[in-house]
């Protein structure tokens, strides 16, 4: 137990303490159910208790018993930290100080179980270990999860936790954030949180601190005390003490405990008889006992050893002694001798560690402010050298360095700023390195490149969190003449297209890019902006010249050097134009792999790095998406999700991973784990802004899970929540094509008309721009069957077209699910054919979903054509297939179409491997013995695309990856990673 940090236990509980009784009886009530709880095996019995009111009410006093009162008990871990007002600017200062004792005294097994995979992210963050090199820039939210995981890993190793937090209101922005959003989450831990605070919360503060008092379950405000009260406690100081100064007491400290105990101190100081005659004269002595200013503290403590109170109210809490006696500038005999004389006067006490601390956080506030301005400002300024020179942060430092006068030029601070914003960038603290860069502006740096570097990493520090300020600080670093090195202009303007064009306006991010390379030197930094440039365009909704703009880029890939850094960017651009193009998947899936060095993304496209960042690697993981390459692109999308987390990149960065994600689980057809997926991404995007491009991509995609799973009315819900309709996203090209879903989901409603009118405006644009995928976009198969119940022989003619268009690429999920749309609008044998082939090709592809859909169909078809027998196998088929992928809708219209032709429902569960024909068995039992694709083409004198489409649909109706091929096939192999 952490029995360090629970302070002295001499006093007795409730000494002292008057008209406390309630909160005191709700504190005892909360430690003992606690405990209580946790005792009889219950984890998830979490409380957040707070105690707020005035200044000097006494909820200091009511913390110290209630840390008291967890403290002498042996089944319980107390943790204790206080917000400073002085350290309100040092970034998760206060965390540092709730958690680094107890994650400090863990051993290495318990600290790799607590830390998990959060190590290099959490770790720097609570002071236990430096930033780590893996971890460039972590941002906020990922922080934050780090933390949460901590947090619920240790409680459960020191439970139960009681977390007690005092001036709450004066804690650093980037504890409480995290403090407010843990109170809800504590509820599902043996955890009991209690918050002191007073209402003085600046004002980005405040909507946190209404998060808390909402998610309180004890709320207790603390009143002034009542007259008679006051009275004992003047009487208990003085015996002899009469009514009228008693009362007069209570008049001029208004009830507030600290205030009448200071009061009363300043009276014994003076000699004053507490008498009535007297009491005139306690008006000026309570303004005097407040510590109103230098002179009073001057006349109480003498030169010196205010001196050293100054430099201890400016180090906050948690006070050193070698510290503060290096800024007071006093030595080792001297500093013992003020910090004597403190104690005596009941300014300063010891914590159990041995460091300083003010008895009252009020006392620290009046020292502080009895510091002259001049005086304050040079003394910061000797704070933050002898922090450094003492081997502390330069993130500690920093806030003093804030507080020095500004405009000297001083080269030596604007360099310790900027390297204070990179510390603060490292734990994940962009606001905090914010600050350090616009101190370091003011300074101002000496020369204009200077300043144009600085204003980039100001720019740069608020990427993740103020795109406007970000563009503004960018475009004044672009525009500072000569002061950009060539590099780094390349670097800003690509930085600035970025926060244009995830702000939704492509066409902004495009021409800028293009603007910039016209000007740039020939060289790699021309040619990035160029290919910037064509990629922003592609991303655009609405094209001007879709053709001319791949023309320029299939033109690019001739000329552009293979070995040279843009090489593969580029190749990436062009698989992703040939796979919209609708062309031949075999030519879009070689130049998707010419962007690839051995199969694996490039250095310079990694998911983190931040030459091109995100978009080119999606674009090519979508390539492998839409052309039957499933696996190839989860394996990708997989390694985004892991690296971002690595990163610390738990925003925009990670949701469009979990979008890509799922979207791979829905082309594949296990719905539920897709739905998963879009799910936690909307999560991530909400929490950003409405109307991004992120949240478009992720509730259309929710969409299109939704309805294939038969929950038409919550995909509708869901599209009216987030106004999932026309006009859409004005210029952001979104994926998969929102235009045709929105199309499905009025044809779900039945209202036809209204689709046949969507789909073939989409139609309409598509075709403008040359792209003819009908994975990317099938509005055509849709529109035919919206188009039947206005004209079947023209929904008929546009459903042969959604075919021809499907052939051309040649994948057999594309061709398979045209086939089944065009089968829709059609009856009796022609249906069955369209049907049969389409089944066919789909039970080559990895798209599960699709194929249940055309078994069903097809087993309708044959119904209505009165071979009901025939249509059992393809419904069972589909019904179990339809409920492999959590298509509940079609797994119970399978069912009903079983029983109107008279046909049992159900029928006796099979083994898995008894739905792989002997062609895919013959693949599956090599694969299961770990030949890679290659040998089994070999083995078996097969083409290898036809063994991949072969091994897609082993793992699809077997539901097993590759490591677990054996064991679904029922094999027993002495060494399953051993081919033979």
């Amino acid at each position: 137990m952490a029995e360090e940090q629970n302070g002295p236990q001499d006093r007795a509980v409730g000494e002292g303490l008057w008209e406390r009784e309630q909160e005191l009886r709700s504190a005892h009530q909360a430690v003992d159910k606690l405990c209580r709880d946790y005792a009889a095996g219950g984890l998830r019995i979490g409380e957040l208790l707070v105690f707020f009111g005035a200044p000097g009410i006494g909820k200091t006093s009511v913390l110290e018993q209630l840390r008291r009162i967890a403290g002498a008990r042996q089944d319980s871990t107390v943790l204790f930290a206080r917000g400073s007002e002085r350290q309100r600017k040092e970034p998760f200062r206060v965390l540092r100080q709730l958690l680094l004792p107890v994650l400090g005294g863990l051993d290495e097994d318990e600290r790799e179980a607590v830390f998990g995979s959060w190590q290099n992210i959490v770790a720097p963050v609570v002071g236990l270990a430096p930033p780590s090199d893996e971890v460039e820039r972590p941002d906020p939210q990922s922080v934050r999860d780090g933390l949460d995981f901590v947090i619920t890993q240790l409680a459960p190793r020191r439970a139960p936790l009681v977390v007690i937090v005092d001036d709450l209101h004066a804690v650093d922005q980037e504890s409480l954030t995290w403090l407010a959003s843990f109170a809800l989450r504590a509820r599902e831990l043996p955890v009991l949180l209690v918050f002191a605070y007073r209402d003085e919360f600046e004002d980005e503060a405040r909507p946190l601190a209404a998060q808390i008092q909402e998610r309180a379950a004890r709320t207790h405000e603390l009143l002034p005390l009542n007259p008679v009260s006051v009275a004992a406690i003047v009487q208990g100081e003085f015996a002899e003490a009469d009514d009228g100064f008693c009362r007069q007491v209570w008049a001029v400290t208004a009830g507030r405990p600290y205030d009448t105990v200071a009061l009363l101190r300043e009276v014994r100081d003076q000699n004053l008889e507490p008498v009535e005659e007297n009491s005139p004269r306690l008006r000026d002595l309570a303004a005097a006992a407040r510590g109103e200013g230098r002179d009073y503290w001057l006349d109480k403590l003498g030169t010196n050893v205010l001196r050293f109170a100054w430099a201890a109210a400016l180090l906050g809490t948690e006070i050193k002694e070698d510290v503060a006696a290096a800024i007071s500038g006093q030595g080792p005999v001297q500093a013992a001798e003020s910090i004597q004389v403190l104690r005596r006067k009941r300014v300063l006490t010891s914590q159990p560690d041995g460091r300083l601390e003010f008895v009252h956080p009020l006392i620290a506030t009046s020292i502080y402010q009895s510091i002259p301005p001049a005086a304050r400002t040079g003394m910061h300024g000797q704070a933050a050298t002898v922090i450094e020179n003492s081997g502390g942060s330069l993130i500690e430092a920093a806030r003093h360095l804030l507080e020095t006068h500004p405009g000297e030029g001083d080269d030596v601070m604007v360099r310790k700023l900027r390297r204070a914003a990179a510390e603060n960038h490292a734990i994940g603290a962009p606001e905090a390195a914010r600050r350090c860069l616009e101190r370091a502006l003011n300074e101002p740096p000496d020369e204009d490149d200077y300043a144009a570097e600085v204003l980039y990493e100001l720019a740069c520090a608020s990427l993740l969190t103020d795109p406007e300020a970000t563009a503004n600080q960018l475009r004044r670093a672009i525009d500072t003449e000569d002061g950009l090195s060539p590099d780094l202009r390349v670097e800003a303007v690509f930085r600035l297209s970025e926060v244009i064009a995830h702000g939704g306006d492509l066409d902004g991010a495009a021409a800028l890019c293009l603007d910039e390379s016209e000007h740039a030197p020939e060289g790699p930094g021309r040619l990035r902006l160029l290919v910037a440039h064509l990629l922003y365009t592609a991303l655009q909704r609405d094209e001007e010249d879709g053709p001319g703009r791949a023309a320029r880029v299939r033109r690019l890939v001739a000329e552009v050097d293979p070995e040279s850094e843009a090489a593969r960017p580029v190749r990436a651009l062009y698989a992703w134009d040939l796979t919209l193009q609708g062309g031949s998947t075999a030519e879009a899936l070689r130049a998707a792999e010419d962007a690839l060095v051995d199969g694996r993304l490039p250095g310079s496209l990694g998911w983190t790095n931040t030459t091109w960042n995100f978009e080119l690697p999606a674009l090519l993981g979508l390539c492998f998406a839409y052309n039957d390459e499933l696996a190839r692109a989860e394996k990708l999308f997989s390694s985004a999700i892991l690296e971002f987390e690595i990163a610390g990149w738990s925003g925009g960065h990670r949701g469009f991973a979990y979008f890509l994600m799922g979207y791979a689980r829905l082309r594949r057809g296990f719905l539920p784990e897709a739905e998963d997926f879009l799910r936690r991404g909307l999560r991530i995007a909400d929490r950003m802004g409405a109307d991004l491009p992120l949240t478009w991509n992720l509730v259309g995609a929710l969409i299109d899970t939704l309805l294939a799973r038969g929950r038409d009315h919550e995909a509708w819900e869901t599209a009216v929540k987030y106004r999932f309709l026309p006009p859409y996203h004005q210029t952001a090209l979104l994926l998969p094509d929102v235009a045709t879903i929105y199309g499905k989901l009025l044809i779900s409603r039945g209202e036809h008309a209204m689709a046949v009118e969507v789909l073939v405006e989409t139609g309409t644009r598509l075709d403008r721009r040359g792209w003819r995928s009908t994975v990317h976009a099938p509005w055509a198969g849709y529109l035919a069957v919206a188009m039947a119940h206005q004209d079947v022989a023209a929904a008929r003619k546009i459903g042969e077209d959604a075919v021809e268009r499907a052939q051309e690429s040649g994948s057999p999920s594309a061709i398979g699910t045209a086939l089944r749309l065009a089968a829709e609008v059609w009856e009796g044998a022609h249906a069955v054919e369209l049907l049969q082939e389409a089944v066919g090709l789909l039970g080559r592809s990895p798209a599960s979903y699709e194929h249940a859909h055309a078994l069903v169909d097809l087993g309708a078809a044959l119904v209505g054509v009165g071979r009901s027998l025939e249509a059992a196998e393809h419904l069972y088929q589909g019904m179990d297939l339809a409920k492999h992928c959590g298509a509940d809708g079609l797994e119970a219209r399978a069912r009903e179409v079983l029983s109107s032709a008279g046909l049992q429902p159900n029928r006796p569960a099979a083994p898995a491997k008894d739905s792989l024909n002997p062609n895919e068995l013959a693949v599956a039992r090599l694969a299961a013995r770990a030949l890679p694709p290659q040998r089994i083409a070999e083995e078996l004198r097969l083409p290898l695309g036809l063994v991949k489409q072969r091994l897609a649909a082993v793992h699809r109706k077997l539901g097993a990856g590759a490591e677990g091929l054996a064991d679904a096939l029922g094999l027993l192999l002495d060494d399953p990673g051993q081919a033979d």
